[in-house]
């Protein structure tokens, strides 16, 4: 029988093998078209979660993995903007999910939080996510992340500077007063707009950015031609870099990271992308 399975263990193909060495990889080997794609491979199932129900923050709608065949999942709770409710983000909570991760899409206490407050909402959803949700046993609690869109997206930075066993940061065109984050450790994704004048990236993602600890895995893409709102409709380009950005840091997975490095370059929706590669080393 050792004999047997050393020899099975010679001939797995080479996703086999990356499997066997990273328990956490999840859903077939990437593609462009995949991470473009508006839909991955798992089928998605959603939960309401009301208002009443949840304290520290407004409730929200629970994207996740129907099957259970693959185990748990990383998770990421996701913060909408000033004025805006989760409404505005509800594409990406299908769009990711089908990656294989469980994503939720929180409402805040009150439209006009600023971007401290939203921040601690944000931690306090991952919270009920993990420890009282009805999908906490599809979560693997020590893989989490946060997301969000302008104050949400500022949100996201604070979230990520409280809590620094957080694996994964993706603020969207932030907005926040404060633009210094050196205290954070998360491995973090600003996206900025081109023509963003309610956070301009010269004020907010770029500074951002640029203040995040250079030993960081950090990125920076600014989308080209787009304003502050280009998250809340379905975007490709967005979507694809959050993907492989989740995927390798929440999953550990580095079949991602030929999406990341060498950074990409400019193009017809890319203005411009920074980076450290690379995050493998």
């Amino acid at each position: 029988m050792l004999a047997a399975g050393g020899l099975l263990g010679t001939n797995l193909a080479p996703d086999a093998r990356a499997a066997a060495d990273n328990p956490y990889e999840r859903g077939p080997a990437p593609t462009v078209a995949s991470i473009e794609a508006v839909r991955g491979s798992y089928a998605v199932s959603q939960s309401t979660v009301a208002r009443l129900s949840v304290s520290g923050f407004g409730g929200g709608t629970v994207y996740y993995p129907t099957s259970t065949a693959d185990g748990t999942f990383a998770a990421l709770a996701v913060a909408p903007g000033f004025t805006a409710t989760q409404s505005s983000l509800a594409w990406l909570g299908p769009r990711l999910a089908s990656q294989g991760f469980v994503v939720f899409t929180i409402d805040t206490l009150t439209t006009l939080d600023q971007p401290d407050s939203r921040g601690r909402q944000l931690l306090a959803a991952l919270d009920y996510l993990t420890r009282t949700s009805s999908v906490r046993n599809r979560i693997d609690a020590t893989r989490l992340g946060v997301m969000g869109h302008s104050m949400g997206g500022g949100g996201t930075l604070e979230a990520a500077k409280a809590r620094t066993s957080l694996k994964a940061a993706i603020p969207l065109t932030g907005w926040n007063l404060d633009a210094t984050w050196p205290e954070v450790r998360t491995p973090t994704l600003v996206v900025g707009a081109e023509n963003d004048t309610i956070a301009p990236v010269a004020t907010h993602s770029e500074p951002f950015y640029q203040t995040l600890p250079s030993t960081l895995d950090k990125a920076y893409l600014e989308l080209n031609n787009a304003d502050h709102l280009a998250p809340n409709t379905p975007n490709t380009t967005i979507a694809k870099y959050s993907i492989s950005w989740l995927k390798r840091f929440l999953d550990n997975d580095t079949r991602y990271e030929q999406f990341l490095c060498p950074l990409p370059t400019r193009s017809s929706t890319i203005e411009e992308y920074r980076g450290n590669c690379p995050h493998t080393s």
